[in-house]
């Protein structure tokens, strides 16, 4: 029977002088391209909680708009005027020399079918891209992984944080979640893997769940190195400010300035569920998100903006009415934000959300989200959407 040491030798882990990739692994890396004929990146940024939609891109000319928020509305003398109904909330100021320069776009009344107010269970709708009386297991990114490359490392959707959310997800293919690389690196060169390579025997290597076991642990240490490698070689060029929120866009700019064969990062901001006192949370919230952004991409410069997408959505908007706390509550549609050096059209792409036509005081939806997900996998990362979604969505002329 093989040892667990030497089969560890031999497959997966190294010597004192520290962790060796496997070969298996090494020919694993080299044939490791999803499909699809070009380099493009998605950048996808989550805004936990539910982002006031209202409040972040304003009607500041509806009479309704102010009517049904006395206290919490923007002043139309604070909002940063960019249509002849909407403008952005004052903290977005940032933003608006994307949105000059034709490299910003603003979706109005996104959302899906039979909308469900639960933060999860809305959340779950967004990042498996099922319809609201479905539940997946599988998140629309996972199922890309799955669909257009079954031998890729994990590192090809990369979510910067401690955990992996379900979007990343698939049947048999799953992206990696890191938030510190230069910790990942430091812990898989640590005692821990001379250890076990050191310590007792090992069962049969045909049982597929030690196999998964060792295959997991390879990918792992072989990301780590190949991760640290190339963004070692890469230092911001642009100031960042000092959040967590800016930390991880900054390691994601290092990253595609480094040109890591990764197509789709994932980034979360949370806070945005502003039940009470809304008015200077939300503020605070927009603009770490707004500066952050700004920052980032500032830092790709304009030649690796022309290869990145971001998206930026949130679970649900909020209801038109505040409420009696100063806040509002959990709503249904919204908009989403798109950025790119490649986008074929800028500005309020459909018309603005209608006061007077709501569902139960919330906003009715006229995108399905999920048209903007086949959008992305058709034209951008061009994989048919259908084989991920399970089914056809019209596509969106932003791309």
């Amino acid at each position: 029977m093989t040892t667990r040491r030497k089969f560890l030798q031999q497959s997966l882990l190294g010597t004192a002088g520290g962790l060796l990739i496997p070969g298996f692994l090494k020919a694993y890396e080299k044939r490791g391209q999803t499909a699809g004929n070009n380099d493009r990146k998605v950048v996808i940024i989550q805004l936990s909680g539910g982002n006031d939609g209202l409040n972040t891109i304003v009607p500041y000319r509806n009479d309704l708009y102010y009517k049904a928020r006395p206290t919490i509305a923007i002043d139309a003398g604070k909002v940063l005027k960019a249509g002849d109904e909407l403008g952005f909330h004052p903290s977005l100021r940032p933003l608006l020399e994307f949105h000059d320069k034709g490299m910003l776009a603003v979706m109005n009344n996104v959302g899906y079918p039979n909308p469900d107010r639960s933060h999860f269970r809305s959340m779950d709708i967004w990042q498996s891209a099922s319809a609201s009386n479905e539940y997946l297991d599988t998140g629309w990114i996972g199922r890309y992984l799955d669909a257009s490359c079954q031998t890729c490392p994990t590192r090809q959707a990369i979510e910067l944080d401690d955990t992996l959310s379900l979007a990343l997800k698939g049947d048999r293919m799953k992206g990696m979640a890191v938030k510190d690389i230069g910790k990942l690196y430091k812990g898989v060169r640590s005692e821990f893997f001379d250890a076990v390579a050191r310590n007792g025997e090992a069962p049969e290597t045909s049982d597929p769940a030690l196999h998964y076991l060792y295959k997991t642990m390879a990918e792992t240490v072989s990301s780590a190195e190949y991760l640290h490698e190339h963004i070692k070689t890469q230092t911001s060029r642009k100031e960042y400010p000092a959040n967590a929120f800016a930390r991880k866009l900054k390691t994601i700019a290092e990253l595609i300035r480094a040109r890591v064969d990764t197509r789709i990062f994932y980034v979360s901001l949370s806070g945005f569920d502003t039940h009470v006192n809304q008015i200077n949370q939300h503020q605070r919230l927009l603009a770490t998100y707004s500066e952050g952004l700004h920052a980032f991409v500032k830092d790709l410069g304009n030649d690796n903006m022309k290869d990145v997408l971001i998206m930026i959505f949130s679970e649900f908007g909020r209801r038109v009415q505040q409420n009696g706390s100063g806040g509002t509550d959990h709503g249904t549609a919204n908009n989403i934000f798109l950025l790119s050096g490649n986008l074929k059209k800028k500005g309020f792409l459909n018309e603005s959300p209608d006061l007077s036509l709501l569902d139960e005081g919330d906003l009715m939806h006229r995108v399905d989200f999920r048209s903007v997900y086949a959008t992305m996998l058709d034209k951008w990362l061009e994989v048919p959407s259908e084989r991920i979604l399970k089914q056809s969505f019209t596509s969106i002329d932003f791309i």
